[in-house]
C-alpha cells in the first residue's frame, strides 16, 4: 500500500479504469490498471495485441472474444451437480500424474487401437526381453508391437506403484520406438519418486518429439517449479494454456502463481539494492496537497529575520522549496529539513521539523525512520494532529490497520474539530471499501471546512462507488461552480464522464484541466489530465498515436510518473509492441516505492517477457492466437 492510496485523493488515477471493480481506484497502480480488460477472472492469454490484466490471483492476459469460451465453460459447470463437479476435479487431479493408457491425439497415426496386441489378464506376462543389442534384430513391425506391449506393462506397473519396474519397462519401449508418450509416462514415474531432474529430462525428450504435447509441458513445468526454476516453469505453463485454448483452469492458476513467485524473487533483489529517493513530483504533490494548506508557522514567515545558517532558516528554506512543486524543489526541501534538525536550536518548531523530515523520509520509502520522526513529533507536541494522521498512513501501508485506527483516535482526542482527521480517516474507509463510513467522514470534513476541494471531490467519488450516480454528478457540478479555477475538479469530473463513456465531454474536461495546470503551475503541472485524455482518446477512437503522444508529453514533464509509464506500457501492449512494452513495465518496477508495488510491476514485466519467449519458441502458437483472437485486446477498460 502506498502513500497514494492513503493520503492523496484515491480517485487520482483514472476512474474509467475502475468501473468494473468495486474498489479498483483505491488499489495500487497495477491493480487499478487491471480493470482495463475484464471483470471476468478467467485467465486468458495472447501473444500479439495483448492486454495484461491483474486478476484476484495475479497477472493474466486478455482477448475479448475468448471470453465466450470461458463463459460457456462456466455455464456448463453450473449445470453439473456438486457431486459431479467434485468427481471431475478428482479425475483431473489424478490425470496430472497418471501415465497415458489410451493412445493420445498427439501420437503418430500408426499407433492405433486396432494395432495394439491383445493382452490377457496379466499384462506383465510375456513381456518382451529387450535391450540395445536385441532391438537391432527386430523388424519395424515387431518394434511397434513390442513397444505397445511394453507400454501396457509399464502402465500396469505404474498402477501397482512399482515405479522402478515401470521406468524399466518404459525405457525398453523407448528403445523399440522413441515415442513422446513413452517419455512422458516414464517422467510420471520419476515425478512420483520426486526425481525432478529426470522428469525434466524425459519431458524435454517428449516435447522435442511433439512440441504441443500439453501433458508433457505441464509435467515439466511442475518439475521446474519443484527445482525453483520459476521462469522456465512459467514458460511451459503459458505454452500449455495456449495449446489447450485456455480451457485448463489449473494451468492458468499455475501461471498466476508462478508470475507472483518470479516477481517476488526479483522484487526482493530490487528492493535490497534500490536507492531510496523521492517519487515523481506528481506523486509528491498529490500527497502533500491531501492536507489542507496552512501558512508557515509563526516565526518562519518570509519576512522573519533569521540567521542563514540556523536550523529555523533551513526549515523555512524547505517550505519555500516545496512551493515550487518540481523534482528539484522537493529534493531541496528534503535536504533542508534534514539540515534543520542537524543544526538544531529549533525551539517551538522542533515538532514541526520532525513532521516534515518524517514526511519526506516516508515519501522516499524510509518507513522505519519516518515512523521514528513522527513519533518524536507527537511526543514534542501532542496537539500536532497532522503527525498522527501521517503516522496512520504509514501504519496502514505496512498492513497495521489497528495501529492506524489508534492514531486517528489519538488525533481526535487532541483536536476533534480538525477537518483533516475526518478527510484522512475517510480515505482509510474508502480503501477498505467501507463507502458509507467514508461518505460520512468526507461530509464531516466539509462541514468543518468547505474550502478544501478534495473533500468535495472525494465525496463525489464515494457516491459514485456507492452507485449514487446522480448524487455524484451533482456533487461535481457544485464543485465546478464553487471551485471553477481549480484544475483537479475538471480532471476528476472528466474521469466520471469517461467511466460513463461520455467521451466528448470527458475530453473537454481534461483539456480544461490541462490548460489550467499550464497557467497556474507551468513548471510543476500535474500530468494526470494528460494521461486521462490519452485513455479517453484510446477508448473513444482507438487513437493509439495521439494517446502515445500525450503519454510521452506527460513523461517529458514528469519522467518518473509511474502512472504515465504504466499507461504507455499498456498502450504499446495493446498494439502488440511487446518488446517496447516490456521496457516500460521494467521501468515501472524501478519507480515503484514498496515491495508490493514492485512485485505487481514485475508481474507485468514477467508476463510480457514470457510472451516474447513463447513467441520465439512456439511461433505457430502466436499465429494461431492471432487467428483466434478476433478483436484482440478489446477496449482498455
Amino acid at each position: 500500500m502506498s502513500a497514494e492510496r492513503v493520503s492523496r485523493p484515491v480517485s487520482n488515477t483514472n476512474l474509467a479504469t475502475s468501473s468494473l471493480s468495486s474498489d479498483a481506484s483505491s488499489l495500487p497502480l497495477w491493480e487499478r490498471l487491471s480493470t482495463w480488460a475484464s471483470e471476468n477472472k478467467a485467465v486468458v492469454y495472447t501473444i500479439a495485441g495483448v492486454a495484461v490484466v491483474v486478476t484476484g490471483a495475479g497477472v493474466a492476459y486478455y482477448i475479448s472474444d475468448s471470453r465466450k469460451g470461458s463463459n460457456a465453460a462456466a455455464e456448463e459447470k453450473k449445470r453439473l451437480s456438486k457431486k459431479e463437479r467434485r468427481k471431475a476435479k478428482q479425475e483431473k487431479e489424478k490425470e496430472k500424474t497418471q501415465p497415458e493408457v489410451r493412445e493420445a491425439p498427439q501420437q503418430p497415426k500408426e499407433q492405433t487401437q486396432a494395432e495394439a496386441p491383445r493382452v490377457e489378464s496379466d499384462p506383465l506376462e510375456g513381456v518382451p526381453q529387450i535391450d540395445e543389442s536385441t532391438v537391432e534384430t527386430l523388424s519395424d513391425q515387431e518394434r511397434k508391437e513390442y513397444a505397445t506391449k511394453l507400454k501396457i506393462a509399464g502402465n500396469k506397473a505404474y498402477g501397482d506403484k512399482s515405479y522402478n519396474d515401470a521406468i524399466e519397462l518404459y525405457g525398453k519401449a523407448i528403445l523399440c520406438k522413441p515415442d513422446p508418450i513413452f517419455y512422458s509416462n516414464r517422467a510420471a514415474c520419476y515425478n512420483a519418486l520426486g526425481s525432478w531432474e529426470k522428469v525434466v529430462e524425459d519431458t524435454t525428450a517428449a516435447i522435442n518429439l511433439d512440441n504441443e504435447y500439453v501433458k508433457a509441458l505441464n509435467r515439466r513445468a511442475n518439475a521446474y517449479e519443484h527445482l525453483e526454476k520459476y521462469s522456465e516453469a512459467l514458460l511451459d505453463y503459458t505454452a500449455s494454456c495456449i495449446i489447450d485454448q485456455f480451457k485448463n483452469d489449473q494451468s492458468a492458476q499455475s501461471v498466476e502463481r508462478l508470475l507472483k513467485k518470479v516477481a517476488e524473487a526479483k522484487g526482493k533483489a530490487i528492493l535490497e539494492g534500490k536507492e531510496k529517493k523521492l517519487p515523481s513530483p506528481t506523486f509528491v504533490t498529490n500527497y502533500l496537497q491531501s492536507f489542507r494548506p496552512r501558512p508557515p508557522p509563526e516565526g518562519l514567515e518570509e519576512t522573519a529575520e533569521l540567521d542563514d545558517e540556523s536550523g529555523k532558516s533551513r526549515l523555512r528554506a524547505g517550505l519555500q522549496a516545496m512551493d515550487k512543486k518540481t523534482a528539484e524543489g522537493y529534493e531541496a526541501a528534503s535536504e533542508a529539513f534534514d539540515k534543520a534538525l542537524e543544526l538544531g536550536d529549533l525551539g517551538e518548531h522542533e515538532a514541526f521539523a520532525y513532521n516534515m523530515r518524517g514526511t519526506f523520509r516516508y515519501l522516499r520509502g524510509e518507513n522505519t525512520d519516518a515512523l521514528e520522526d513522527l513519533t518524536r513529533s507527537v511526543e514534542l507536541k501532542p496537539t500536532f494532529t497532522q503527525s498522527y494522521i501521517k503516522r496512520a498512513s504509514m501504519h496502514l501501508e505496512l498492513g497495521n490497520r489497528d495501529a492506524a485506527a489508534n492514531d486517528f483516535e489519538q488525533a481526535m482526542e487532541q483536536q476533534s474539530e480538525d477537518p483533516d482527521i475526518y478527510y484522512h480517516r475517510a480515505q482509510l474507509h474508502f480503501i477498505l471499501s467501507e463507502f458509507a463510513d467514508a461518505a460520512k467522514d468526507y461530509q464531516k470534513s466539509i462541514d468543518l471546512d468547505r474550502d478544501f476541494i478534495f473533500s468535495h471531490i472525494q465525496l463525489g467519488v464515494t457516491q459514485y462507488k456507492m452507485g449514487s450516480i446522480a448524487s455524484s454528478m451533482a456533487t461535481f457540478r457544485r464543485c465546478i461552480k464553487n471551485f471553477d479555477k481549480v484544475p483537479d475538479v475538471y480532471n476528476y469530473y472528466g474521469e466520471l464522464l469517461l467511466d460513463q463513456q461520455k467521451y466528448q465531454e470527458a475530453v473537454e474536461k481534461f483539456d480544461t484541466a490541462v490548460d489550467m495546470e499550464k497557467q497556474t503551475k507551468p513548471l510543476g503541472m500535474n500530468v494526470l489530465p494528460l494521461i486521462n485524455k490519452a485513455l479517453a482518446l484510446f477508448q473513444w477512437k482507438q487513437d493509439f498515436q495521439e494517446a502515445e503522444k500525450l503519454c510521452q508529453k506527460a513523461l517529458i514533464i514528469d519522467p518518473e510518473c509511474d502512472i504515465a509509464v504504466a499507461t504507455m506500457a499498456q498502450l504499446l501492449l495493446q498494439q502488440g509492441k511487446v518488446p517496447e512494452a516490456l521496457k516500460y513495465f521494467e521501468r515501472a518496477a524501478e519507480l515503484s516505492r514498496t515491495e508490493g508495488e514492485i512485485v505487481n510491476a514485475l508481474s507485468y514485466a514477467e508476463a510480457t517477457r514470457t510472451q516474447l519467449e513463447v513467441q520465439e519458441k512456439y511461433p505457430q502458437l502466436a499465429n494461431r492466437l492471432q487467428g483466434m483472437g478476433g478483436n484482440i485486446g478489446g477496449p482498455m477498460r
